[in-house]
């Protein structure tokens, strides 16, 4: 199968409530950083990050601690890898300048290390003159030589075509995009026609969520209770009808020696993309570099496929992704 490497996700989830509810800056720093540095030197190549990560007093903490790390990393390291950030379209971020000032305060919070700017979400839903006039707004950056590439996020293969097209001509290409995808997300046409236009256009399609919130890597015979409400209802609705599909990745799992996560993260990269893994701790960080180690057979990978198609349960769709 087509190796993909895999990329690694600081966001909310990659320190929880830790950030929100009492936090240990001290410790809890310096553990972030021995995972972000063992994930970096085990070979993952994409850091992500969002200026939405971290609400309140906390907004934009992941890319400040982000930032910190960077500036300890050695520079023939820092050219291996992308380090990229996503910049929220919220409401009053609008007209063709409307993300100047977040993508000045990012790079500042990044060092200046920044190497692609992604919108973070599609606001055609609900206002598609605001998604167009921002693109364009990132053109405009790039063209000045303040952005090196541009990524979009949880975007459908009809505006997807729309935006490349829009900046093609421009002379500026679309390098990512970014969309929710593992075992647990239900098959769609609309997913493949992504895949299809990227692969035709060259555009790296990057999976959030790989691991279904961590649901795929719980062991067949095992309901966990979660700590917040929210995951309890998604753990409760989901976990009862996908045994039969974490039964196989277990299966699959031990002809490797390798976990369930190592597994439903290879899938990903069976499919041509690259998975982004939120990870807390060095544990999860060698679990991410070993399964760019081997590889899924096709006949596995149909297996997977098969139960996936057969699973009554799915992953809820972001709701701001467009058509």
């Amino acid at each position: 199968m087509a190796k993909k490497k895999i990329g690694i996700g600081f966001g909310t989830w990659a320190w929880g409530n830790k950030l929100v509810w009492g936090y240990k800056a001290e410790t809890d720093d310096i553990l972030l950083k021995k995972t972000f540095f063992d994930a970096i030197d085990g070979g993952l190549d994409l850091v992500d990050s969002a200026d939405s990560y971290g609400t309140g007093t906390l907004f934009g903490q992941s890319e400040k601690l982000i930032g910190n790390f960077l500036e300890e990393l050695p520079q023939r390291k820092l050219k291996k890898i992308t380090i990229a950030t996503k910049l929220a379209p919220f409401p009053w971020r609008i007209g063709r300048n409307g993300l100047n000032k977040a993508f000045q305060e990012s790079n500042e919070r990044l060092k200046g290390k920044m190497t692609r700017v992604q919108l973070h979400w599609s606001t055609y839903r609900y206002a598609p003159w605001q998604e167009e006039q921002l693109i364009n707004g990132l053109g405009d950056l790039y063209e000045e030589g303040l952005i090196k590439e541009i990524g979009l996020s949880n975007t459908g293969p009809k505006r997807l075509n729309f935006l490349f097209q829009k900046l093609k001509k421009r002379g500026i290409k679309i390098n990512s995009i970014q969309m929710q995808l593992s075992l647990l997300t239900k098959p769609s046409l609309e997913d493949e026609k992504i895949k299809n236009i990227c692969d035709e256009n060259e555009i790296e399609y990057l999976a959030y969520s790989p691991l279904g919130l961590g649901i795929l890597t719980v062991p067949p015979n095992r309901f966990p209770k979660p700590k917040t409400f929210l995951r309890q209802q998604l753990f409760r609705r989901i976990l009862p009808k996908t045994v039969e599909l974490r039964t196989l990745i277990t299966n699959i799992g031990k002809k490797y020696s390798a976990s369930q996560a190592q597994v439903a993260l290879n899938w990903v990269r069976s499919n041509g993309a690259k998975p982004i893994v939120g990870i807390r701790n060095s544990f999860q960080a060698k679990e991410a570099i070993s399964a760019l180690n081997w590889s899924l057979t096709q006949s596995e990978k149909e297996s997977l496929d098969f139960y996936r198609n057969k699973c009554l349960a799915n992953m809820p769709q972001n709701p701001f992704t467009s058509p």
